[in-house]
């Protein structure tokens, strides 16, 4: 088979589970911006996320879909500045109040997605840097990559899901459930290269919370995965919960949780050199 001519826009859109689709509603976001806020500011993926880009001091960068500022935060406090956009009104007014608590004047906030107008002037057009930060949830990736790379000055950076990413799998098999992951990142390389973009890939690498003070937090904290848990999928993975869950000193310790892998891909514009990629 010759990879140049795979339609690889056409996989990922087939690869995607159906929860996909919730997860493209902004309001399905508003109902759990606070949920996902806490969960996400948790773990060292912002940390490890910030050293692979080596962000510089004189940066304007487009953080699409930033939710509550994961990492539009910690951004603005080494960069000129951030344009924080999401199409989620309660991602964004949980951004708002973070940075009038915090004091923070050079994040601008924007209602916009992937497949809005970006040279509206509440997004302001080309950044030196456009981030995509685990927000690629859409149905044309070849447009979305093409738009990435026609607003960014100096670099683009996307985080894809690697694997089963933030799941675990046998959570989803407890509750009986088979499980899709989802398109995996290698779907976004070689796309990029068919487009004559050849982005260097690199890992986050983190554990998810793996010791818990009752099996009732167990089943909170990890219920998320199963989307509309049904009464008899709860029983399902409470009675999966007990027989796994090993005591430990102060709680229980969920053994043999996988680590959670996030391919950060990225390039510079200016060296794609291809007619493909223009916008």
């Amino acid at each position: 088979m010759d990879w140049t001519t795979v339609d690889w826009n056409a996989l990922w859109l087939a690869g995607q589970p159906k929860r996909h689709e919730q997860r493209r509603n902004p309001r399905n976001w508003d109902k759990r911006a606070k949920e996902f806020s806490k969960a996400a500011s948790k773990g060292d993926y912002p940390r490890q996320l910030q050293e692979i880009m080596r962000p510089e001091p004189d940066w304007t960068v487009l953080d699409m879909g930033c939710a509550a500022g994961t990492l539009a935060v910690p951004l603005s406090r080494v960069v000129k500045s951030v344009t924080a956009a999401d199409p989620s009104t309660g991602m964004r007014e949980l951004l708002q109040e973070q940075c009038a608590s915090e004091g923070i004047k050079n994040i601008r906030i924007a209602d916009a997605g992937w497949e809005s107008d970006w040279e509206v002037p509440e997004v302001g057009g080309a950044h030196d840097v456009v981030l995509g930060s685990r927000s690629l949830l859409v149905k044309d990736l070849r447009a979305s990559l093409q738009k990435a790379n026609h607003y960014a000055k100096k670099k683009v950076v996307l985080t894809v899901m690697a694997g089963d990413g933030p799941h675990d799998r046998r959570v989803l098999e407890a509750v009986g459930r088979e499980f899709n992951p989802g398109p995996d990142y290698i779907i976004v390389v070689n796309l990029l290269r068919t487009m004559g973009i050849c982005a260097e890939v690199t890992f986050t690498q983190t554990r998810p919370r793996e010791r818990f003070d009752s099996l009732d937090e167990a089943l909170k904290e990890l219920s998320w995965m199963v989307r509309d848990m049904d009464s008899t999928e709860e029983d399902r993975l409470r009675e999966w919960l007990g027989r796994i869950l090993e005591p430990v000193p102060g709680g229980w310790l969920l053994p043999s949780r996988p680590l959670v892998r996030w391919a950060v891909l990225s390039w510079e514009p200016r060296l794609a050199g291809n007619a493909l990629v223009q916008f």
